[in-house]
């Protein structure tokens, strides 16, 4: 039988009837009896297969995906150099355990991380299976290294949810509610949420502050420079909105961490992988971490992390920190592929599109009375919502009605932070893909302001 991928046009949508149909509202009440309740669902979908940048439901409705399955396809759905890699090596070997025996491909891809890694110091690298079993092994090894105890994070970050990055994690509250003793010693200052500052500062002046609230109040009042181990950091934030901090805020975090003995590590997890128009975000800002977490895009779908940190601090004995199937040899098949393919084209096509993108959206804000900022770097973008563009009142309603409309028409787009839509398609979207979704986000604005 012939899918409806293989119609006129199968690089945009096409909606064979409301959605979700009639077998996706079966499948979703059925899921209603029998799976977590703290899965988060924005609206219906139930995918059933991908290719490229388009996901078919179970109905035979063709949506354009501009989440990249959270920002992990990083090669498009199913993409078939990477599907070859992973039928290869499953055909081959699956599974031996990385922590007590070795694979070559597990050094392969090492090798290469190191060779990508920011800075050209020696790195070596940890391979665990999610972005928050990275961040997990960050704290250990800063810890280790250190033989301190206390983390400095931001607010409005997002590391994971298991118990120590979420301890770092100050995103949104029910993350953290009914789960507390959390680990001790995490404290959390603001990020540079320059394009929020109604004090008139400029974005360099408002970041500095944010950054030397370490130096002239936390390790003054509340924690000892002394007991800190390291600062930890997203990039360009991710769940918090989608904001791009300024260079200076990179520049004081760097010479705060040096004055006082403090790790830099950068979690890269969702803004790594070339999201940014650049391999990792760090080196939009010439910013060198200690240690960096990367997962998300690293295998295209497959279940794979890193930790990448200087060789200098990972002399840990073994068996200190291991993972039965951390570096799988079928994932590191698939990112060994990831990786080429963003090497050879698709980082700079993120430049390329990411760069369209933010032309056809930088007007928004004067245009639609409800858009409060456009922000972001190649194909990491955030568009705020809000009820007054003078006191920027968040507008969470206006965003979810948004998310919905969008999906009523065939894109698939996400919400970051309170009030703020990413984008965020995989690497491989095309231009025709790129003006389709922003038409159909302009006609949902307009739809919303009409409604309001």
């Amino acid at each position: 039988m012939k899918s409806t991928l293989d119609a006129v046009r199968p690089d945009m949508p096409r909606l064979l009837g409301p959605v979700p149909g009639p077998r996706a509202r079966q499948i979703i009440d059925r899921d209603a009896k029998v799976l977590s309740p703290s899965y988060t669902r924005s609206y219906p979908l139930v995918a059933s297969r991908g290719e490229g940048a388009i996901v078919e439901d179970v109905d035979g409705n063709r949506f354009l995906d501009f989440n990249a399955g959270i920002a992990v396809v990083s090669t498009g759905h199913c993409h078939p150099k990477v599907v070859k890699a992973i039928q290869d090596q499953a055909a081959r070997l699956i599974h031996m355990s990385g922590t007590d025996f070795y694979y070559e491909n597990m050094v392969q891809l090492a090798e290469k991380l190191a060779t990508l890694a920011p800075g050209g110091v020696e790195r070596r690298v940890y391979f665990g299976n999610s972005g928050t079993e990275a961040i997990e092994a960050s704290i250990k090894l800063a810890r280790y290294s250190t033989g301190r105890d206390k983390f400095i994070a931001f607010l409005g970050a997002f590391h994971g949810r298991t118990m120590g990055s979420l301890s770092l994690t100050a995103s949104k509250a029910v993350q953290r509610r009914g789960f507390s003793p959390l680990m001790p010693g995490v404290h959390h200052i603001p990020y540079a949420y320059c394009y929020r500052c109604a004090y008139g500062k400029t974005p360099d002046t408002c970041a500095v502050e944010c950054a030397k609230v370490i130096e002239d109040q936390l390790v003054k009042t509340i924690v000892p420079a002394d007991e800190v181990a390291a600062i930890v950091v997203e990039p360009v934030q991710g769940e918090g909105g989608y904001v791009v901090p300024p260079q200076k805020f990179f520049d004081e975090l760097a010479r705060i961490a040096k004055r006082f003995g403090m790790l830099l590590i950068f979690d890269e997890v969702q803004c790594g992988m070339g999201r940014t128009g650049k391999m990792w975000a760090a080196e939009h800002f010439n910013a060198v971490p200690d240690i960096f977490a990367v997962a998300k895009g690293i295998a295209s779908g497959m279940p794979l992390s890193a930790m990448v940190a200087h060789a200098e601090l990972m002399k840990w004995p073994p068996g200190a920190h291991a993972s039965t199937f951390g570096g799988n040899p079928v994932a590191v098949a698939a990112s060994l592929v990831t990786v080429e393919l963003l090497e050879n084209e698709l980082v700079a096509s993120a430049a390329r599109i990411g760069a369209y993108l933010m032309d056809r959206l930088r007007d928004w804000p004067m245009r639609f009375p409800i858009v409060g900022d456009v922000r972001g770097l190649g194909l990491m973008i955030g568009i705020e919502l809000v009820r007054d563009q003078q006191t920027r009142e968040r507008n969470r309603e206006a965003r979810e009605r948004i998310l919905q409309l969008a999906f009523e028409r065939g894109v698939l787009v996400l919400g970051a932070g309170e009030n703020s839509i990413r984008l965020c398609p995989p690497l491989v979207i095309t231009r025709d893909q790129a003006e389709f979704a922003v038409d159909v986000l302009e006609e949902c604005l307009k739809i919303t302001l009409r409604e309001s």
